[in-house]
């Protein structure tokens, strides 16, 4: 990786432990997963104590649902907020590329997101105390959480690059990733051939085949490509703007 787009990456993430928005967001995020961990997901999966089993089942159910709204809390400022004060111009005249850029931004707003993610381990805690918990569907779970967290990362980002406003790239974040995890609902009302194609396309139902333990190859190229493709938009965004 580029030294650029490590620098950009450490400026990032200072500037994330710098802001109370993180601090707030990861609170309500850890309040909203605990919930469903213990009293389940509305009316499709029990949680911990409803159902008096020693597994993560509703927590990883609503997981697509829940990263799709507070991951793109995280990104809405990366570039929106430099476009909005004019800093992102003074950047661009250092020596770095588009590339570095995004580079840096991205990975301090994955990173960010997975420490956002990393205290719900301690969901495991009850669940090993009160039962045998499987570790295979947790270990899966969390293995997709970190794919699933890439990709929202990535359209996060993508969103907060093509305005000067903040709200405008948290709300077509929330559309775009909540689109994608719901699909799925949405694929009864339409024709088995266009349901195929579309199912695809669902975040929820990759996440879900990786978080069973099903190793599947086309669910991990899903994830790569969704992030590869909203990262390299992100890119052609920014180049775009310089020209």
């Amino acid at each position: 990786m580029n030294s650029s787009a490590i620098i950009i990456m450490k400026r990032e993430l200072k500037a994330y432990f710098a802001s109370p928005v993180a601090y707030l967001v990861s609170a309500l995020f850890l309040i909203i997963s605990g919930i469903f961990f213990y009293f389940g997901f509305a009316y499709l999966y029990g949680g911990f104590f409803l159902m008096d089993r020693a597994e993560l089942r509703a927590f990883f159910s609503a997981l697509p649902l829940i990263l799709s709204c507070f991951i793109p809390a995280l990104t809405m400022r990366l570039f929106a907020e430099e476009k909005r004060a004019g800093s992102i111009e003074t950047l661009m005249t250092l020596p770095v590329t588009e590339l570095d850029v995004v580079t840096g931004k991205y990975l301090a707003s994955f990173i960010g997101t997975l420490i956002m993610l990393l205290p719900t381990l301690l969901f495991i805690v009850p669940a090993e105390v009160f039962g045998s918990p499987d570790y295979g569907p947790i270990i899966g779970g969390y293995v997709g959480a970190i794919f699933l967290c890439a990709s929202f990362t990535a359209i996060g980002v993508f969103t907060s690059a093509i305005t000067k406003n903040q709200i405008i790239a948290f709300l077509a974040g929330i559309a775009i990733c909540i689109v994608l995890s719901l699909i799925d609902y949405l694929l009864i009302f339409l024709p088995s051939s266009l349901s195929a194609i579309l199912g695809f396309l669902s975040a929820k139902s990759h996440f879900t085949s990786v978080s069973r333990g099903i190793i599947d190859t086309r669910d991990f190229i899903y994830f790569i490509s969704l992030t590869a493709l909203f990262f390299a938009g992100t890119v052609k965004v920014q180049q775009a703007a310089k020209a």
